[in-house]
Parts: C-alpha cells; structure tokens; sequence
C-alpha cells in the first residue's frame, strides 16, 4: 500500500540538562526533500539527520525540527580559566619581541573566541539523545503516513468503482446504438414521407454506428482502471504512476464525450471527468 506524503508527529524526551522535542512535518513535493532545523549547538548534525530521513521517504518534503529547552537558564557566563591563561601568556611571550608592548584590557579578553562560554550542554551531551528521539518520532511518522495512505487508498477505490459503474452503463448504451440508429432515421424518413433505399440506409447505419462506437475507449478505460487498482496495492511511490494513469483515463473521458450521440452520454463523459479529477487530488498527496 502506498504512503501517503502528508504527515506529522511529534515527541518530547526529558533529560538532566532540559527537554528535547522533534517534530517531523510532511508535505507533498515533486521530488525528496529533507529540511532539518537544528538548535545552534547542533547544527553539524544537519547532514546525519538529512541522511537518516531521507531513506525513510521516497518523495516530498520533509521538515525536521528540533528544539532544546534547558531545564533552567545559565546562572550566568562560564569563564574558560585554561583559555585565559594561556591567552594571557602568548601575549606575554610577544611583548617580548616588540619595543612598545600594548596593554591587553579584559575586554579585549572576554572577546576572545572560546574565552566565554554558557553553561548549557554540548552536542556530545545532546548527540545520542537527539538521534534516539529521531528515530522513535521517524516510526510515529511512517506511521502517521501509512494511516493517511490506506485512507487515500480507500478514497481512490471507491472512484475506481463508480468509473466502472459508468463504464458497464456504457456497454449496455452500445450494445443497443444500431437499433437506435435505425429507429431514429426511419422516424425521420417517415416525417418527410419519401422512399428510401433500404441498402443506402443501412450502409449509412453502418457509418454511424462505426463512428459512434465507444468498445475501444470503454475497454481502455477498464484497463487504466485496472491499472490503478494494481499500483494502489504496490509498497513502494506510486505516484508518479498514478499521474500518468489519470492522463490516460482523462484522454478515454474526452474521446468519450466527444462521441455522445445524446445528452445522456454527454453527462456519462462529465460525471467521468470528474471522478478522474477527484483522483487526481488525492494522487498528489501520494508519495
């Protein structure tokens, strides 16, 4: 059965340092597209996470979003000791070789990269956490997109059957459009009160009959029907085979009401195009 692109989950997990929560997004998109949006602290871990959900997903687009909530907000700014040290030793070592040194104010200092740091957690702490809460809410995810693929499926099917409900009331039209024909041109005859050679009306029976006959595209119309049905049962993107399929029995629908030798048949080819758009609707949510 085929997934469907639209999708959504959500979980929370809570640790010592605060609480992570991931949040995964699915919406339709012609190809495969991973969007991760990562706290700072995290942000080297985009490439990972747009790997690992991307195998996941055949097509569409998908946003990842995590979010970090510290349990509390730093008391204040962490001074790395070692780092001042030995900052203030190398400009000690360089005063040496100059003949003016210049004083180095403690401003100057804090403004050093990696002097001043924050008290929250680093990726090292946040990694494994972060990567085990992805994959408990990528299963929720597969399973939110399977649910609204059977759904989709069911929606699909019933169309399925209402074109072949069409498609048998078409037959039963064709198998009766020669008799009809004929009844409908002697009336007409008959109105005009002349005579007629039966061989030329007949021959010209034949003519409309021909011209009117619909076998082929109703007997298409089964075949992409069927078609449909196969695809809908496929555990893999089916989509884009879909599309092509609503194509094909658009194409059958056209050729159908361009045939309609009354209004009834007319409506029959209207009521077609619209079932196939229907379809097509709910094809584009399909991966």
């Amino acid at each position: 059965m085929p997934a469907s692109m639209t999708a959504f989950a959500t979980r929370d997990r809570e640790l010592n340092a605060g609480t992570l929560t991931w949040e995964l997004r699915g919406v339709n998109h012609r190809y495969r597209e991973v969007q991760p949006r990562l706290p700072e602290v995290l942000r080297a871990l985009e490439p990972a996470v747009r790997e690992r959900v991307g195998a996941a997903v055949g097509r569409g687009r998908v946003e990842c979003t995590l979010r970090f909530q510290p349990t509390r907000q730093p008391d204040g700014l962490e001074l790395d000791h070692d780092a001042v040290r030995a900052l203030v030793d190398a400009c000690h070592t360089i005063d040496e070789y100059v003949s003016r040194p210049a004083r180095l104010s403690s401003l100057e200092l804090l403004q050093w990269p990696g002097i001043v740091r924050s008290g929250e957690p680093g990726r090292e702490v946040l990694r494994e956490p972060a990567f085990e809460l992805l994959e408990a809410t990528l299963q929720d995810f597969t399973a939110s997109r399977a649910r609204e693929g059977e759904r989709l499926q069911s929606v699909l099917l019933a169309r399925c059957d209402a074109i072949e409900r069409l498609v048998v009331q078409e037959r039963e039209h064709v198998a009766t459009i020669t008799q009809r024909l004929r009844e409908r041109l002697q009336q007409r005859l008959a109105s005009i009160d002349v005579d007629y050679d039966p061989a030329r009306l007949e021959q010209e029976l034949a003519y409309q009959a021909q011209r009117l006959d619909v076998s082929e595209e109703l007997d298409r119309l089964d075949a992409h029907v069927a078609a449909v049905r196969s695809a809908l049962t496929q555990d893999e993107p089916v989509g884009r085979r879909l599309d092509f399929l609503m194509q094909e029995l658009n194409r059958e629908a056209n050729t159908l009401g361009s045939k309609a030798a009354d209004a009834d048949r007319a409506e029959t080819g209207v009521e077609l195009k619209v079932l196939i758009e229907q379809m097509r609707e709910q094809i584009q949510n399909l991966e």
